[in-house]
């Protein structure tokens, strides 16, 4: 039986412990990675909060410990599509786990150039994945990491399902005719653009070429270890914690622990789809496990396990910590506000038991940052990354909720009438 898993992506926040669950339960796993993210810790002048170990480190230690092999390979996926190509010749994988993306929507917005960035590195990098499946000619099932962002973050009113909406149309006669459709993407920053194009490539590429396809739709996700990467603190995940790549959940934790106030935006009032990095790696392992069948349309999970509002969620933690919550001017362009509910049963019907935000594992989290808190570079914390060149970065931040009106774009020009 064909075991072989490509891990586009593989030394990452998501695509490291990923690749260690799936080489615990027997695959026989490649990462292939450009190493972008460590070379971003030095553009940014921020390191993860954990100490992580080079890459060539990490796969040794676990090979010490388990004796299994995971083969590593340096490419650059964007930019390279004959390697993509006889990499997939070579290995003939039966599934390939597509996490090769600049994920972090604040960097996205850091300027013009990482706008370019962003646009070019994503969106090349899962079409050379899709272009070269096509070419070797193999059934090869692509898993792709994508985000419960693609939905937008308003108040839809209603459980948003997994990926289809069944709509009614009035035809040319007056009939209503009953049609599903994609939901409607509605991205809320360059980040989640390129998210949704990909979901465009997807359909097209399962329409036309017959590829087998899954897009994870994932919320964000909190926790740092899981089981595998606890057993020796050269195979530790990444901790980001700074503006641009700090998730908000992990960010409020290590904040409480380092002594920092816990930095909300806007008036908290936003609410946002969570899941566990635990929980993470076992979705894709259960993605792998049950593909779409031949000639299934692209097969769209909700990949998330409960919502929260922020302003809630501060306060928890504060009361867990007595960590101080102050309110910061929203760098993003959205709602102040929203409601948000997601249909997860995809998952829960393959045998996802969810962990939710438990206490324990909690202050687990608290633990890890407080460890390693002489790492914490205090000048990183406050987002710097705002959405419009307009709109002004808050240092200083305030006691009480800060409501701001989402104003439209300055409007450079005006053509006179004549």
């Amino acid at each position: 039986m064909n075991k072989k898993i490509i891990i586009f992506g593989g030394d990452g926040f998501c695509g490291w412990p990923t690749s260690l669950r799936l080489s615990e339960v027997g695959y026989d796993i490649i990462i292939v990675d450009n190493l972008v993210r460590r070379k971003t810790d030095i553009e940014l002048c921020c390191d993860s909060l954990t100490p992580i170990s080079t890459i060539q480190a990490r796969i040794e230690a676990w090979k010490q410990l388990t004796g299994k092999e995971i083969r590593f390979e340096y490419v650059d996926i964007a930019k390279d599509y004959d390697r993509v190509l006889a990499l997939l010749r070579e290995i003939e994988p039966v599934s390939v786990v597509h996490f090769a993306e600049q994920r972090a929507a604040p960097y996205s917005m850091k300027s013009p150039y990482h706008k370019r960035y962003t646009v070019d590195n994503n969106l090349n990098a899962t079409h050379n994945i899709l272009c070269a499946i096509v070419e070797t000619g193999l059934d090869i099932h692509l898993v792709h990491l994508g985000t419960t962002g693609y939905y937008g973050y308003g108040t839809a009113g209603m459980d948003i399902p997994e990926g289809y909406l069944n709509v009614k149309v009035e035809t040319d006669n007056g009939e209503l005719k009953e049609l599903e459709i994609m939901y409607p993407a509605k991205p809320g920053s360059i980040y989640h653009t390129t998210k949704t194009q990909d979901a465009l490539f997807f359909y097209y590429y399962n329409k036309n070429d017959g590829l087998r396809i899954t897009d994870l739709h994932q919320g964000i996700v909190w926790g740092t270890n899981t089981p595998e990467t606890m057993r020796d603190e050269r195979l530790i995940n990444r901790f980001d914690y700074d503006g641009d790549y700090g998730t908000v959940l992990n960010r409020f934790l290590m904040q409480a622990a380092v002594g920092h106030p816990l930095t909300v935006h806007g008036t908290g009032g936003q609410t946002r789809a969570f899941i566990h990095i635990r929980d993470t790696t076992n979705c894709i392992r259960l993605a792998i496990q049950n593909p779409p069948k031949f000639g299934e349309r692209v097969k769209i999970f909700n990949q998330t396990t409960e919502c929260h509002n922020i302003k809630m969620l501060a306060e928890k933690i504060a009361s867990m910590t007595g960590a101080e919550i102050r309110y910061y001017q929203n760098p993003r362009n959205e709602d102040p506000e929203n409601e948000l509910r997601f249909c997860n049963d995809s998952f829960l019907k393959l045998g996802l038991n969810p962990i939710t935000l438990d206490e324990g594992l909690l202050t687990e989290v608290v633990d890890i940052a407080d460890k390693y808190r002489e790492r914490c570079d205090f000048s990183k914390v406050i987002c710097t990354s705002t959405w419009r060149s307009d709109m002004a970065v808050d240092f200083e931040g305030s006691k009480n909720p800060v409501t701001t009106e989402i104003n439209s774009p300055k409007v450079p020009f005006q053509i006179a009438a004549k």
